[in-house]
């Protein structure tokens, strides 16, 4: 373990403590586990554990009896007396977080925070008379749940779609509909990860992921994404020592870099899953967003053996309100996946599968993403041709929605944030991209939300406003 991963690991632990002091697990004065007990429950070294204890003790959270362990501190004296807490609300039982969610909630007109097409260009029309259709076909829609896995014509025309364009062989069986790509993610953490297991992610990576996995209390160790892909001697250095239950990964247009990984480490990838049977979460939202050659074949068409699951968003480039992914993968790990969706929602609506299912068939789908790939390339080019006067750096994307930029370190990232959105300016900050909150000079910029005026006005303003920043 290198001395960044067991810094991080220390701070999990910590985490997990204060976690289950702040849902009353343990109380005032209780005893904490002792350091011996944490130590062998997750297999780590016990001054890892230590340092973590140290830590509570610093913040006031936890005190020690001599020869006796940590115990629980009190509460701040100042704080309502007990007998009047049943008046107070009901607390929530975890600590939820969503850093992505909070800046895309804000009501700004440059909009460069969300990975999203804008809606005028969508078939907006197109899709209209398809909804009349769809309810003509099906007069009984609206009073039908769908199958928990998802309507069954939709997955087999998404079987033979995937067998035509990508070479992946699947039965309806090994496929899943999920309410979107976020919502599978939620679904994997929670079947697949328990306290303190260990996860490789890349860096950066999809920042409302890392939220989910935090919450599961896992371990993240991180896997750096290059433009021509990882250092596979790495990932499998990280794979054989800590045995990772998955490593989720974006490697087509990556979010939020735009890299995509070369075809000649995707077979190596799956070799070293199954080698050291590591479950690899291969998350394809962008893949036919694309602005010359198509992107490579995806992981899971090299996979034999059951140790890749694929994430396939399609709404997103055609009706992004539809909420439409599917989750591709073998049984051994569908089913638990199907059962824990039940326990959510018990099916996506199968009013938005049937309307995805008539209009995804249609020859107009594809003219549709021909021309919009086309309005997507100009406006990153448009972007691209804005930023070039601030002197920043970045890798041009050959496919996706989004711009990785590096701005200069003297640049107060959180400062820029601040400004930016008082002039009605958004974008991702890079440090919550990272598993290490360290990437404190780069930021994701969309350039598919806003139309093509919006996007020179905002960004001229992103621009000067970093230039007259301290």
């Amino acid at each position: 373990m290198t001395s960044r991963d067991s810094g991080h690991l220390f701070r999990q632990v910590y985490e997990y403590i204060l976690t289950g002091i702040e849902r009353g697990e343990w109380k005032a004065h209780h005893k904490l586990p002792s350091i011996r007990q944490l130590a062998d429950q997750f297999q780590i070294h016990r001054l890892t554990v230590f340092r973590a204890y140290q830590m509570l003790k610093q913040d006031g959270k936890a005190y020690v009896k001599e020869k006796a362990g940590y115990y629980v501190s009190p509460g701040d004296p100042k704080e309502e007396a007990p007998e009047y807490a049943g008046s107070r609300p009901i607390a929530a039982s975890v600590l939820l977080k969503n850093d992505l969610s909070e800046i895309q909630r804000l009501p700004v007109v440059y909009q460069f925070s969300q990975a999203l097409i804008d809606p005028n260009l969508l078939p907006n029309l197109y899709l209209s008379e398809y909804v009349k259709k769809v309810f003509d076909t099906y007069p009984k829609l609206m009073g039908s749940y769908s199958p928990v896995e998802g309507d069954e014509e939709l997955r087999q025309v998404l079987c033979r779609y995937l067998a035509k364009h990508s070479r992946i062989q699947l039965t309806e069986g090994e496929m899943l509909i999920t309410t979107g790509a976020t919502q599978a993610i939620d679904l994997l953490s929670r079947t697949f990860i328990r306290p303190l297991d260990v996860i490789l992610v890349e860096r950066p990576t999809y920042s409302a992921a890392l939220d989910n996995f935090r919450q599961q209390g896992c371990r993240i160790l991180p896997v750096e994404i290059h433009p021509d892909g990882y250092d596979l001697e790495r990932v499998e250095m990280l794979m054989k020592q800590f045995k990772p239950r998955f490593f989720y990964m974006n490697p087509t247009f990556h979010n939020p870099t735009g890299y995509t990984v070369p075809s000649s480490q995707r077979k190596r990838l799956v070799e070293l899953a199954e080698e050291y049977r590591c479950l690899l979460i291969e998350d394809d939202a962008f893949h036919e967003m694309y602005f010359e050659e198509p992107p490579p074949q995806p992981l899971f068409s090299y996979d034999s053996e059951g140790w890749v699951v694929y994430l396939r968003s399609f709404s997103k480039y055609m009706a992004p309100g539809l909420r439409i992914c599917a989750v591709a993968g073998r049984r051994s790990v569908i089913e638990p996946l199907v059962t824990a969706k039940s326990l959510t929602d018990n099916g996506t609506p199968l009013v938005n599968q049937k309307i995805f299912l008539h209009y995804f068939e249609s020859a107009r789908m594809q003219q549709h993403l021909d021309k919009l790939r086309i309005a997507l390339q100009i406006r990153k080019d448009i972007m691209e041709e804005e930023l070039a006067a601030a002197g920043w750096n970045w890798v041009s994307p050959k496919g996706g929605l989004n711009l990785w930029v590096h701005l200069p370190k003297t640049i107060d990232m959180k400062a820029l944030l601040a400004e930016s959105i008082r002039q009605s300016v958004s974008f991702v900050p890079g440090a919550i991209c990272d598993p290490l909150m360290e990437m404190q000079s780069s930021l994701r910029l969309c350039y598919s939300f806003v139309n093509e005026g919006q996007l020179r006005e905002g960004i001229k303003r992103l621009v000067n406003i970093a230039h007259l920043s301290p």
